[in-house]
């Protein structure tokens, strides 16, 4: 730090003893680069600047907007009547300005505008929108899709960057990234523009490819969100995380700078880009991920079954645990079971790399023992399993399993899974999540996890996502993983716990929208008692940046775990000033909780 600079903040902190807090709010007002402005300070761009920022993105600079603002000016008007008809179609508000895929969290955020936006077209657009932010102190919001639950992707009063429009997409027989010419093999890649979601990609690289890349099971997920977040899809346990394969970034940090990040070229940028968080590094506005080969099968099992009592309900728990740890324990499978409060258990997983046989025979012990017990079950679903080929699991035409996107013009590949539709525009009461380590599958330990999730099962019902830890996966995938910025712990995990809860859409403007206010308190405490029990077996877990509680008091090791510190220099490094910031993002707690005010 140079002298003056020393002696400036010594004078400041000086000034600042004997200020009550309202006083020190005030103060802040008036030192710049204390508080950001807003649309009614005196400070805030005039509409000159704003042409000149309107000038240099080509005219893609809009005014923000509620989703609902149609219904608002006209309940009764055609425009009104198309956002409600579509608010449960994601790629339709991933196309509106003030889209977003969740309508808020109780007690935390709602959807709100910004006061302008720009449709990105390329890096340059990127860069005049972020220099106008850092120049008049504005609060910048960068969204892609909408997806984030934490509702990191909007905020009042600020300018967004959308890199919606960002949608090119190459492959690569052999690529290198910038920098690493004789020092890294060339690989076979894609490289994405930062506005497709894995559909896109999977359309790209699978269907019409023949190859695989490694993104999120959800598949109207953005790609650059899910890669800054970590990254688990369906097959993680076989290929790792999304942020294990990216190659190289290309993104615009907060000096307006385009710059490019790989192994070579700003490696601790690059590392930091790879589960560090999205919106806290700069804006990604291009990615290049690894592809693989493609497995000839993809495959799935399911089945739902009631237990008649809470003692078969325990049994059937524990049976599941020795059964999983024996035989799906692997690189082969992934995604979900859930236990529920009313004695039910339902499979819903998928696997790579095996042929229906292989399933059926690795199942096939499970549901022996289901049958020989059939005096304390019922069965609700008949379970069963079986393979088809990868290539087309992404087919959204005549796969009952995805919701195809009907709107004239989209895309014949959009879709989405029918499994996902519930989180499409749902207002959440609470949501938690934690990794549980793999240890608790040791047959000396299997019974305090049966315990505890017995005892979880009855608040609300617990999901495992079998494939949202690497517990299983070749050690090529955990060495991967291991050179991220995600929390280490995800490489010692078997699967991530969701318990979480909601209701059907209430975004603000919607009519005849209202928010169960009893239910959003019951359920979120319900959620709180449900992990309880659950952290008894697993008190120093971790939770993942992704899908996580918004009010987790120890985010920093429970998201990062011991990469904080180091996320923390590379944030000073390149963002000093703090122009980038998320709730719960590296270096926010120097923030205000809207981001607005120094701390």
């Amino acid at each position: 730090m140079l002298r003056r600079d020393l002696l400036k903040g010594m004078a400041v902190a000086t000034a600042l003893q004997g200020f009550s807090l309202p006083g020190l709010r005030a103060l802040a007002g008036a030192l710049p680069g204390m508080r950001r402005v807003r649309p009614t300070d005196a400070t805030w761009p005039g509409a000159g600047a704003w042409q000149k920022l309107n000038d240099a993105v080509g005219g893609n600079l809009v005014r923000g907007q509620s989703l609902f603002a149609a219904c608002e000016a006209d309940a009764k008007g055609a425009a009104c009547e198309d956002v409600l008809a579509n608010m449960r179609n994601p790629f339709y508000l991933q196309d509106q300005v003030g889209g977003t895929e969740v309508c808020g969290w109780w007690n935390a955020w709602r959807p709100a505008p910004s006061a302008y936006a720009v449709k990105a077209r390329n890096a340059s657009d990127v860069a005049a929108a972020v220099n106008f932010a850092r120049d008049n102190n504005l609060r910048l919001v960068v969204k892609g899709t909408g997806h984030s639950y934490l509702g990191t992707s909007n905020a009042p009063d600020s300018l967004l960057v959308w890199t919606h429009f960002l949608r090119d997409i190459a492959m690569h027989e052999a690529f290198v990234g910038q920098g690493c010419e004789g020092k890294v093999a060339p690989v076979p890649a894609v490289t994405t523009g930062a506005g497709n979601v894995w559909i896109d990609l999977y359309n790209a690289v699978t269907t019409v490819g023949g190859r695989y890349v490694q993104g999120g099971g959800c598949a109207d997920v953005g790609v650059a969100g899910l890669v800054q977040s970590g990254g688990f899809g369906s097959f993680s346990k076989g290929f790792g995380t999304a942020a294990s394969g990216l190659l190289e970034a290309e993104i615009v940090t907060a000096d307006g700078e385009v710059r490019i990040a790989n192994a070579c070229t700003n490696p601790d940028l690059f590392w930091a880009i790879k589960g560090g968080g999205g919106g806290s590094w700069g804006v990604v506005t291009k990615l290049t991920l690894r592809t693989h080969d493609l497995p000839e099968h993809f495959g799935a099992a399911w089945g739902t079954i009631k237990a008649k009592s809470d003692d078969a309900f325990r049994k059937l728990i524990a049976a599941f645990f020795a059964f999983y740890a024996d035989n799906l324990l692997n690189a082969h499978w992934g995604e979900q079971v859930t236990f529920t409060p009313d004695n039910v258990f339902k499979i819903s997983m998928v696997c790579q790399g095996l042929d229906s046989q292989a399933v059926k025979a690795a199942w096939k012990p499970f549901y022996d023992w289901l049958a020989s017990s059939a005096q304390d079950f019922v069965i609700a679903e008949a379970p069963d399993a079986r393979a088809t080929a990868a290539r087309h699991w992404w087919d959204v035409q005549g796969n009952p399993s995805m919701i195809p996107d009907k709107r004239p013009g989209a895309p014949k590949y959009h879709g989405w899974w029918d499994g996902d539709q519930g989180q499409v525009g749902v207002f959440l009461h609470g949501y938690e999540s934690l990794w549980l380590p793999v240890g608790l599958l040791d047959k000396r330990r299997q019974p305090e996890l049966v315990n505890a999730m017995f005892a979880a099962s009855r608040y609300k019902p617990v999901g495992l996502h079998l494939n949202k830890g690497l517990a299983g996966a070749p050690p090529e995938a955990i060495a991967a993983a291991h050179d991220t910025a995600t929390n280490p712990a995800v490489t010692e995990a078997f699967t991530l716990v969701i318990i979480a809860d909601g209701e059907r859409p209430a975004y603000p403007g919607m009519p005849t929208a209202k928010i169960d206010e009893a239910a959003s308190r019951k359920d979120a405490r319900l959620i709180d008692l449900a992990t309880a029990e659950l952290f008894k077996v697993a008190p120093n877990a971790g939770s993942y940046v992704s899908e996580s509680n918004y009010f987790n008091p120890r985010w920093q090791d429970a998201y990062f775990g011991s990469n904080y510190a180091r996320l923390k220099a590379v944030k000073t490094k390149y963002d000093p000033e703090g122009l980038f910031f998320v709730h719960h993002g590296v270096g926010s707690e120097g923030w205000s909780e809207d981001g607005f005010e120094r701390t």
